[in-house]
């Protein structure tokens, strides 16, 4: 009986992991290059063991079959929560992309190690900001708490519902461009007004440069609008986090 139970909680703590691990993979602020994999598996590790008292409740058979069956459901459950928490944060990332666009600095791309993606500069501005207010106002512990739950919702012997992950991928999509749009309206709309208002200018004085007049201009607007939006950012960031931990547990039926 001592060796039943002791197997059933080492198989538990394995599919923990599995799940943890795919999850770390992708969800920030745990997925980058600047984490090292050791700290990614010794982090997966004591998750594993805060659940372990009610994972090993639906531990599986310990048998070939099921046990292959669950690593693979598990490594897709928690690659699939990772990405709908990524999805939300993502959000930032776009906001800076389109403050890029608009402000003239999308000309200028630059290469981010975290990341190892190519990126426009506001873009990678504020996906580093976003990962530090992350820390900083502990939204990561929001992060991890909402994931966690998920071993409840989606215990090792259940398989998730592909209907309720599409609805909640959908709704974190349509998320994720709403809270770009916010994040970069009102500084967008600045600009846009900026343009007229050199394109008026050109007509009015067609000696004057206001080719050359743009880029600075462009420039020191966008550098003062951003710096102005700073406050709202921990606000923010501290929002998101609550909707990816809402988002996570409602994919799993919780």
């Amino acid at each position: 009986m001592n060796l039943q139970l002791q197997s059933a909680t080492l198989i538990a703590l394995l599919l923990c992991s599995i799940r943890i691990v795919a999850w770390l993979v992708i969800a920030p602020p745990f997925a980058t290059s600047g984490m090292p994999q050791s700290l990614r598996f010794m982090l997966a590790a004591v998750l594993s063991l805060s659940v372990l008292s009610t994972a090993s409740k639906h531990a599986p058979a310990a048998e070939v079959a099921p046990l292959i069956t669950s690593a693979v459901e598990q490594l897709l459950i928690g690659a699939a929560m990772g990405f709908l928490t990524r999805l939300l944060f993502s959000a930032v990332e776009s906001a800076g992309s389109l403050i890029d666009l608009f402000g003239g600095f999308s000309l200028a791309f630059a290469y981010d190690p975290l990341s190892a993606n190519n990126t426009s500069i506001f873009g990678k501005f504020y996906g580093l900001l976003a990962t530090t207010l992350i820390f900083a106002s502990s939204a990561h512990l929001i992060i991890l708490q909402g994931f966690l739950r998920t071993f409840t919702t989606v215990p090792l012997d259940a398989t998730i519902d592909t209907s309720r992950m599409a609805s909640a991928a959908a709704s974190g999509m349509t998320s994720m461009f709403v809270s770009a749009l916010q994040i970069a309206a009102p500084l967008i709309a600045v600009l846009f007004i900026a343009d007229l208002a050199l394109g008026v200018l050109s007509r009015i004085s067609p000696q004057l440069n206001v080719f050359q007049m743009s880029f600075p201009l462009k420039i020191m607007l966008t550098l003062g609008l951003v710096g102005m939006t700073f406050t709202l950012m921990p606000q923010l960031i501290s929002q998101i986090a609550d909707d990816a931990s809402r988002l996570v547990i409602g994919a799993g039926g919780g």
